[in-house]
Parts: structure tokens; sequence; C-alpha cells
């Protein structure tokens, strides 16, 4: 099975970024619970603080869809909705 890797941005909005950057630091320890996860990492972008992008491998694809519908990233969605001007992510295969 090929492992599945992600790369996933958040913007907050300006006037949000202490309740969106702590919402997403919430995140950081139940994701380390899932199965299947490899990698899981939180970066700030050093040009545009209100950017944060997060590093993750996951054993499966399914574990990454589990991932995205975990309990704990549904409540983080709806604990920021209003609070977030872009967020996205892309999984990705490693291309050999």
């Amino acid at each position: 099975m090929e492992r599945v890797h992600c790369v996933a941005v958040t913007l907050a909005k300006p006037e949000h970024l202490e309740a969106v950057k702590a919402a997403l630091e919430a995140l950081i320890e139940p994701v380390h619970q899932e199965k299947g996860m490899i990698q899981y990492e939180m970066y700030c972008d050093r040009t545009e603080p209100r950017r944060f992008v997060f590093i993750e491998q996951w054993e499966t694809y399914e574990d990454f869809e589990a991932h995205v519908h975990a309990p704990h990233v549904k409540e983080f969605l709806r604990k920021t909705e209003g609070l977030i001007e872009e967020n996205f992510f892309h999984p990705l295969s490693f291309h050999k």
C-alpha cells in the first residue's frame, strides 16, 4: 500500500488569528492518536503569520479519509466557522 502525504493550509482572518491558532494547536494531540498517522506537524508561515501549514503523512488513503471525517476535525471546523479566510488540503502520492 502507498502512503499518503498531505499539505494542509489554513489562513486565519486577521481579527481571529489567536483563536484559530489555539484551535489548530488543540487538534495536534488527538490527531497524533489516530490510526495510520505517521507525521502531523504544524508550521507558521514566516512571511504571513496568519497562515498555518500542516505537513501530514498517513499509512493509507483510508486512514487519511478517516482523519478528514474524525469528530475532532469536524469540531474544529464548527468552532472556527467564520474565523478562517481560507482552508484547504492537498493529498499527494509519492512520485518515484
